[in-house]
């Protein structure tokens, strides 16, 4: 992908950034992402980190065909917003897979939000049961609000928002007609699919709570499990890439450790046709997201394309 008719480094900031990422063009890169992963197409390293005493600086590089190449350093430091919630802070660097050439450099939080999203998007069109009617996203920081703008713009089931601030999340429901808020508890019990997207160190969700047939999406847990270990002894599990159940966090899930790795089906394989996914109505399906590079790179590359087509950014001689 030698890029010759531009010169110099685009610099994108936090709004330039998240409008170079139209929610059907991300959705089709992350698919395509995911089935490279499954077919051991992509490159990428498990995820490293260095930790301070209040948070952790990871590093993420990865190569996809027809994708691109990209690396992400971001860090993940907890109650440090206004709200008290966690952050995602840094940037993600798009470079030519053909010369090495540094063609963009874009914002990590928005970048990791928004393919997140997608992500988990993906996953529950590839899961959940057909008539799926009300879908709950659980949390209310930068994450769970990324979660809700993608369900709003792109689904048309009723919304539901939970979260231990009510507060908090009527006023993250109020501008949506199909949203209303409710505790974490009525949102999950009453709901088809299930985004969990929080900093907790604690579950959040418990298997009691979870009708037969849903399907939950975890992207969340960064500092500890997001759902019990009944959820999992229950479900059927998808992941991203083997890692999510071999490795240690940060690289791994705190839900998956010492889950026997024959368990955990990789959702590009459902994605590619190699696996059926869901194969009843009342299956509990679980896709346990931590992060991929190659996704990181799914949407640096979609950011490029749109905002070199659309004049967006700067570029800098570096």
């Amino acid at each position: 992908m030698t890029d010759t008719a531009v010169r110099g480094v685009l610099v994108l900031d936090r709004d330039q950034t998240r409008a170079a990422l139209p929610s059907d063009a991300l959705l089709a890169a992350v698919r395509t992402a995911l089935v490279a992963i499954s077919r051991g197409e992509a490159s990428a390293p498990p995820r490293v980190a260095a930790r301070s005493a209040h948070g952790l600086l990871g590093a993420m590089p990865g190569y996809v065909p027809r994708l691109g190449l990209a690396a992400k350093l971001v860090s993940v430091f907890s109650a440090v917003t206004a709200g008290g919630h966690g952050a995602h802070r840094g940037i993600v660097a798009y470079f030519d897979d053909e010369t090495g050439r540094p063609l963009a450099v874009m914002d990590a939080e928005t970048i990791t939000a928004v393919r997140t999203a997608a992500t988990a998007t993906v996953a529950m069109r590839a899961l959940a049961r057909p008539d799926a009617a009300r879908i709950a996203v659980i949390g209310t920081g930068t994450q769970a609000r990324a979660q809700i703008a993608l369900v709003a713009a792109m689904e048309s089931a009723e919304l539901l928002v939970g979260a231990r601030d009510r507060q908090h999340a009527e006023r993250i429901a109020a501008p949506l007609p199909s949203a209303s808020a409710t505790s974490i508890e009525a949102a999950t019990r009453n709901a088809d699919v299930v985004f969990c997207c929080t900093s907790s160190r604690e579950p959040v969700l418990r298997r009691s709570w979870l009708a037969d047939g849903v399907h939950l999406s975890s992207v969340g847990g960064s500092e500890g499990p997001e759902f019990d270990g009944d959820t999992l002894g229950a479900s059927s599990l998808f992941v991203e890439w083997p890692g999510a159940v071999t490795e240690p966090p940060p690289a791994g899930a705190w839900e998956l450790q010492g889950t026997d790795p024959a368990r955990a089906e990789l959702i590009g394989a459902v994605l590619d046709g190699a696996h059926p996914g869901r194969r009843s109505a009342g299956e509990l399906t679980v896709f346990k997201s931590t992060g991929h590079a190659a996704l990181d790179v799914a949407a640096a590359s979609v950011a490029y394309r749109v905002a070199r087509e659309r004049g967006l950014g700067f570029s800098v001689d570096l």
